[in-house]
């Protein structure tokens, strides 16, 4: 670190560079060529892994957006919808179906349940008791 205000540490700097510049002249060949090939190798492998990893990083994605898709279109019916209600005969079980705001689709309720809509809506509207919401 070059401070302008310190003679001391410029005089510590300039001789440090002066007895590198003098090792440097002094290294003999074998020297020399040991640390060139030391100096490619490192620099070879500071390099690899970089070709390494952006080899795989267009397949690699390429996976994680498939299987993300994939989890995407792919839902299993959750354990104990209304779906495991319906009986093999066609008709829905209402004692173990779950408490849903919805009404059960037509193609699920008893047929009879339908007759009366007229029953259904006078009771809708005449009913005493106040709504538990």
């Amino acid at each position: 670190m070059n401070l302008p205000g310190n003679p001391n540490d410029r005089h510590i700097e300039q001789r440090a560079r002066e007895l590198y510049r003098e090792a440097c002249r002094r290294i003999d060949p074998v020297t020399a060529g040991r640390l060139r090939a030391a100096r490619r190798q490192a620099l070879e492998t500071a390099h690899a892994p970089h070709r390494r990893f952006s080899r795989w990083l267009i397949p690699g994605g390429a996976l994680a957006v498939l299987a993300l898709a994939t989890l995407m279109v792919w839902r299993p019916l959750p354990h104990g919808t209304a779906a495991s209600s319906v009986q093999p005969g066609g008709s829905y079980d209402a004692g173990t179906g779950t408490d849903n705001e919805l009404p059960p689709d037509a193609d699920k309720t008893d047929p009879n349940l339908y007759q009366n809509l007229d029953f259904y809506g006078w009771l809708a509207a005449n009913d005493s008791r106040p709504a538990n919401r």
